[in-house]
């Protein structure tokens, strides 16, 4: 591939400090640390199904809430994403998968149109794993999709099971991503719009 599609951010606020590299066209390998560890857990298995080169580093006010950590990593992360596929020439663009875990299946739909928008329906009896409430899921995903201007429609068809309910998205997540930030042969150069511009 000409381009080598990765790099290193940081941001810091009075919240959180992080620290992303992100290689697109990875092995899957990945070093998390956000302090959080059910997220840590979700953003390994982000990295290993999409084969995303993968290392966080964040230090946030989790003693008062883990909204801030998951909501700025989201951020981080959309913004690693739009910044390494650039202008997106050659990009397959759309990417979408049906994700089982157990008893759960979710539905991930994604278009790196540029244009942010987030359409997200997932509830479970027990919104809690541990501490971890689900609707950070939720928080994760509009932040990550605001900071990569994409469409990304997120949809738990059915499941029970929190831990299994985050799971089947985060890895759903992934291989959506995985297609649509895939090169695609038959287009060489070309952007997959018909405005001209991404």
């Amino acid at each position: 591939m000409a381009k080598t599609r990765s790099l290193t951010l940081t941001r810091k606020t009075a919240e959180t400090d992080i620290s992303l590299t992100l290689a697109v066209d990875g092995t899957g390998a990945s070093t998390i640390d956000t302090g959080i560890p059910f997220f840590d857990h979700m953003l390994t298995l982000f990295a290993k199904h999409g084969l995303f080169d993968l290392e966080v580093r964040c230090r946030g006010d989790v003693a008062v809430d883990y909204h801030h950590t998951v909501e700025d990593v989201g951020l981080v992360l959309g913004d690693a994403f739009r910044q390494a596929l650039g202008d997106k020439r050659g990009i397959r663009r759309y990417g979408f998968f049906l994700l089982p875990m157990d008893e759960a299946l979710a539905r991930v739909v994604v278009d790196l149109s540029g244009r942010a928008c987030l359409v997200y329906e997932a509830s479970v009896p027990n919104a809690f794993v541990r501490d971890f409430n689900l609707i950070l899921v939720k928080e994760f995903a509009r932040a990550f999709s605001n900071a990569l201007g994409c469409n990304l429609h997120v949809k738990l068809e059915y499941g029970e099971e929190p831990h299994h309910a985050a799971e089947a998205i985060f890895k759903g997540l992934a291989k959506a991503l995985d297609v649509a930030t895939q090169i695609d042969p038959r287009v060489t150069d070309q952007l997959p719009s018909t405005k001209g511009v991404l």
